[in-house]
């Protein structure tokens, strides 16, 4: 836990999650744009192996910030599924705010959206593309930072209010890339 002034008030919190996730495992039909590719069918299990993976670790999630690709907001459906299956309840849901930032934009970009987040979440995911899925867990943890594969995952630790995240303060914790 940890301690900080706002407003005059002492705000006390437990110490804050980032969930960087990549999309899982995405199909190239013919004639299909960019936007509108679908998940493969192992790509459906990957994600629900994301969300139960997750659930198993307690990270989960207050808001989703996704990818409004069709191939990001699929992997969301599955991890959200496999996060409720693995816990055997029905978890309550969290804010998905779909960004189109997070499909075409950068890390920085990234980072921006992560400063924006309510206080009163304590974990935030962004379900996204490469490179900036991964370049945002390099700049946030630049010794260890992730370079995912699809359906993978990189979990960092943020210790502040969520306007002063930035490049250097979310050490990672560990990575996983899924397998259903």
């Amino acid at each position: 836990m940890w301690t900080w002034r706002q407003s005059g008030k002492l705000m006390v919190m437990t110490e804050r999650r980032i969930l960087l996730v990549r999309h899982a495992k995405a199909d190239r039909p013919a004639g299909v744009g960019d936007v509108d590719r679908p998940l493969t069918p192992r790509g459906h299990a990957d994600a629900g192996a994301i969300g139960a993976w997750l659930a198993h670790r307690d990270y989960r999630p207050d808001l989703v910030i996704c990818s409004p690709s069709k191939r990001t907001r699929q992997t969301w459906h599955g991890v959200a599924l496999g996060m409720a299956d693995a816990a055997g309840d029905n978890p309550p849901s969290p804010e998905v705010d779909y960004r189109a930032e997070v499909y075409d934009g950068d890390a920085a970009d990234l980072i921006d959206l992560i400063q924006g987040v309510d206080d009163a979440v304590n974990t935030v995911m962004i379900i996204g593309h490469n490179p900036s899925i991964s370049l945002a867990s390099e700049l946030f943890d630049p010794d260890n930072g992730a370079d995912l594969r699809t359906s993978g995952v990189a979990a960092h630790a943020y210790g502040g209010p969520w306007d002063e995240c930035g490049p250097g303060q979310a050490p990672l914790l560990e990575t996983h890339t899924a397998r259903g």
